[in-house]
């Protein structure tokens, strides 16, 4: 693939002059704010609606977050935000069930606010404290996300800072434009460890992504505990890309996962990819191989060289086996099966082999997840295919894609030249991949979701994910240089509204964005493309 041309901007010294000059473009506030004070609505992802005016709110040493009483779960929400705000403000911050008392922070359920949906919000912010209103807790939580990004960027520090801490005055009214806005992360290539996935849900919270999925398994490694198939953990997890000691999760370990997932509102949707990447199960039962030859372990970054023995009956027994298990370790409504670049399964076998293994997942009460191969066989009813192309893919495979969402199948959209975020920014970029082009910062954003592939109705898009694949990625510090910036982008394009999009605007509020990486520890890459503020 061609370097992409990089386009370079000046860089700018005042954060306040970057987010008020955002303020001009689709998706900002209309108002600047006072001095010292961040625009309402001059967030990441965009908001739907800010309506700005009136006097800023001000924490203070009195301030208190308060919850209907009562409701356990706005009460652990209230918590959670105090635990963002107290290290840097240096304030108590409780947090009370007493919602009829004056000022501060409420946080509250109302029922008759349908029109929100699972996962809108409404903030009303003024001199007398600030009031988040949400359907369901989901968006109550997603609310929080964004009176986070209201707050100077070193309310994300651990020790206490100057203030003051001020919130504009207005009112946001914010839904999703996508319900499926997912991350993808690639602990087969390289494992990682329950609290760098820990950190990384924390990192994917502040950007509304609300699905965590998991690669669970491929050839240079397995990493969930199947405790029928003990040796897929504990041989075939031995290892990893370069050689590495590789590691596994038990079943204890994928729960808490889920369980921390689910405190921050991500589904977590496991992988186990098949019929192909499958050598580290090969390699651990010499039975599921035709010839009935285990290979050895495979540390390296070739694909399309395994596959799973399609004609015999272990294989189902396998499958059947590892879905079952994994379904009951996942409270999520999805399970994915992978089926990309089966290149060593005939066509014929790779329908026959989706035909099968399809049903055991509805069997265990899933619905199916696959690469978008999955339409060259018979997607299930309900099933979701997540397309991976590239705008140079052919019409062919674009149009199959098409036709199968037009037919009933739902597509998560996560185009590989745009949206993977393991590929290089461009030729100097150390770590990542660059088979499908180099992708900066502006080209990660700027598509539409609903026109990218000829064909395919709005109605049929799921949404988007971006995935980071772990072939050079074996460090948190390697996430962070490979996820941000353009993480917040693709949450953007799942979030927002089509009417908000715009590059110009867009690049202002990532630059205000980049002190607030900082403060979380995030050290990512400086984007030529971005006048980032300074720090």
């Amino acid at each position: 693939m061609p370097v992409r041309q990089r386009r370079t901007f000046p860089l700018l010294l005042s954060s306040l002059f970057l987010v008020t000059a955002a303020l001009s473009g689709p998706g900002a506030a209309a108002e600047t704010a006072a001095p010292g004070v961040r625009p309402l609505g001059a967030v990441v992802p965009a908001p739907a609606s800010v309506t700005p005016g009136g006097t800023p709110y001000t924490l203070t040493r009195g301030t208190a977050v308060r919850v209907d009483s009562g409701d356990a779960e706005s009460l652990d929400i209230g918590r959670y935000l105090a635990g963002v705000l107290r290290p840097s403000t240096g304030y108590p911050l409780p947090v009370v069930d007493d919602a009829a008392a004056p000022g501060g922070i409420l946080l509250r359920i109302d029922a008759r606010a349908g029109a929100l949906g699972e996962e809108g919000y409404e903030l009303r912010s003024g001199r007398g404290g600030v009031v988040l209103t949400a359907h369901r807790h989901a968006g109550l939580f997603r609310g929080v996300q964004t009176l986070r990004q209201q707050l100077p960027a070193a309310v994300e520090k651990r020790t206490v800072q100057a203030g003051p801490w001020k919130i504009a005055g207005g009112t946001v009214t914010d839904t999703p434009r996508f319900a499926y806005r997912g991350a993808m992360l690639d602990v087969s290539r390289h494992f990682f460890t329950v609290d760098q996935v820990k950190r990384y849900i924390d990192q994917l919270a502040l950007y509304k992504i609300n699905k965590l999925h998991l690669h669970l398994s491929d050839d240079q490694g397995w990493r969930i505990a199947i405790d029928s198939w003990p040796r897929l953990a504990a041989y075939g997890g031995s290892t990893q890309v370069g050689g590495g000691p590789g590691g596994s999760y038990t079943k204890d370990d994928y729960r808490e996962i889920v369980r921390y997932a689910a405190s921050r509102y991500q589904e977590v949707v496991p992988e186990i990819d098949m019929p192909g990447h499958t050598n580290a199960a090969l390699a651990s039962y010499a039975e599921l191989n035709c010839d009935g030859v285990a290979p050895p372990l495979y540390t390296g970054t070739n694909v399309g060289f395994s596959s799973l023995c399609v004609p015999k009956d272990v294989t189902y027994d396998f499958v059947d086996d590892v879905i079952r298990e994994l379904a009951a370790l996942t409270p999520g409504r999805y399970l994915h099966i992978g089926g990309d670049e089966a290149h060593s399964t005939s066509h014929a076998d790779y329908v026959a082999f989706m035909d099968r293994v399809q049903p055991v997942v509805a069997k265990y009460g899933k619905t199916v997840v696959g690469w978008h191969q999955l339409t060259g066989a018979t997607p299930a009813q309900g099933a979701l295919a997540q397309y991976w192309g590239l705008d140079g893919s052919s019409a062919a495979e674009k149009e199959q894609v098409a036709a199968a969402a037009r037919a009933g199948t739902r597509v998560i959209l996560s185009p590989a030249d745009r949206a993977y975020l393991d590929m290089k920014y461009t030729k100097d970029t150390k770590l990542g991949l660059s088979w499908a082009g180099y992708v900066e910062v502006r080209r990660s954003y700027d598509w539409n979701p609903a026109t990218l592939l000829p064909g395919l109705p709005e109605a049929s898009v799921a949404g988007v994910e971006a995935p980071l694949w772990t072939e050079t990625i074996s460090q948190s510090a390697d996430i962070d240089q490979m996820a941000f910036p353009r993480l917040p982008g693709i949450a953007e394009l799942g979030w927002s509204p089509a009417a908000t999009h715009d590059w110009e605007a867009y690049r202002l509020r990532l630059a205000a964005q980049g002190p607030r990486m900082s403060a979380l520890g995030i050290d990512y890459y400086r984007s030529p493309q971005v006048p980032w503020a300074a720090e």
